[in-house]
């Protein structure tokens, strides 16, 4: 083991995922999201299986076992990454990340739910306060009262970052049933060939012929994507789980960063509350899981603020 290596693999794998995610942002009022959704998933594919090869895992890594949980996982997964790509035209990036962090709190609630797991009232109490924060993150968005296109746009960017959210955690509590049979490398290359599929399913709802800039710019998301998923998998051989899964908040500070400098977006007050509070709950989530010894390293490899 050697936590440092760990801990510097995740948190670079963190920053490329928030470069993918100003990448589509950029792009996302000349592409639909499934377009953005079918270069991100395809181009990441191709990376992933270099990786493989390069491993020789190629077939051993991509043996699928239960082939349902792969196609389900698939589904929601990419539900959750269009929503979420169809919201970072919408709205901020910090914001849609700070949203975003929804997810780990919904996924122990989940977890209760569908895999029988004691959820006790310290966790429950974390995520009640998570929520908090988060309704301090969506009140100024509220605004079905305000009569303005520009309100509308930022209510549903916020619908679609916290449906995103939902899936999000759903795909977690298949992916917690997958490693049970699968390897994590086959889990994240059939994730991406089924949303490369499914993508294709949006071509008669817009998809435009891309400007070389534009095409430019999804591809190199696609590519950083495969490679920040590969260096998220990887972080797990080298420090266990519960002492790298509190960097996934460092994509609040990518987000804040590339948010103000990239695309002029200054963060609101009630966005930067909001965001430490559901932070505080997520660390305090994680912390308690590790005192429970709750066995998901191999699950949380595939988690991330992106989806």
């Amino acid at each position: 083991m050697n936590p440092v290596r760990g801990i510097a693999l995740k948190v670079t794998a963190i920053a490329l995922f928030s470069v993918m995610a100003a990448l589509i942002k950029a792009s996302a009022d000349s592409v639909p999201p499934g377009e953005a959704v079918f270069f991100r998933s395809l181009f990441a594919m191709f990376v992933i299986v270099v990786w493989l090869m390069h491993r020789g895992d190629l077939q051993s890594g991509l043996k699928a076992y239960n082939k349902m949980g792969h196609v389900w996982r698939g589904v929601i997964g990419t539900t959750a990454m269009a929503m979420n790509f169809a919201a970072l035209g919408m709205l901020p990036l910090p914001e849609v990340t700070a949203i975003g962090f929804t997810a780990p709190l919904l996924t122990v609630i989940f977890a209760a739910m569908f895999l029988g797991e004691t959820v006790r009232a310290f966790r429950l109490s974390a995520v009640g306060i998570g929520m908090v924060g988060v309704m301090i993150v969506l009140w100024p968005r509220l605004t079905i009262f305000q009569d303005s296109p520009e309100a509308t746009v930022a209510t549903l960017g916020v619908m679609l970052v916290l449906g995103s959210a939902v899936f999000r955690a759903l795909a977690q509590i298949h992916i917690r049933q997958l490693v049970q049979t699968d390897q994590t490398s086959a889990i994240v290359f059939y994730f991406s060939l089924t949303a490369t599929c499914l993508s294709l399913l949006t071509l008669p709802f817009g998809w435009v012929v891309p400007t070389w800039d534009v095409a430019l710019m999804l591809i190199v998301a696609g590519l950083i994507g495969g490679v920040a998923q590969i260096l998220l998998t990887s972080c797990y051989r080298f420090a266990p789980a519960s002492v790298v899964a509190p960097f996934d908040y460092a994509a609040m500070l990518f987000a804040l960063v590339i948010g103000y400098v990239w695309f002029e977006e200054v963060p609101t007050a009630a966005m930067l509350v909001g965001a430490t509070i559901v932070i505080f709950a997520g660390i305090m989530i994680i912390w308690r899981e590790r005192q429970l010894g709750l066995k998901r390293g191999k699950a949380r490899p595939n988690v991330t603020p992106q989806g």
